[in-house]
């Protein structure tokens, strides 16, 4: 988990780069965590980005 939004994202970009799969940047209080898309289940946490090693990063809002 991270504070800083820039460090995360750049973050998200390297782990969906490395593991070649979707990942999603989240925030849950005022931290920001990254985890591989298929690994979300029902948690109560904001998706602010989702990051795709094929087609790039995408704003979920």
């Amino acid at each position: 988990m991270s504070r800083d939004l820039t460090l995360a994202q750049k973050a998200a970009w390297s782990l969906a780069r490395t593991l070649m799969v979707p990942v999603i940047l989240f925030q849950v209080g005022n931290e920001f965590g990254v985890m591989p898309a298929d690994e979300l289940d029902d948690a109560e946490i904001e998706i602010l980005f989702e990051y795709d090693p094929y087609s790039g990063g995408r704003s979920v809002h």
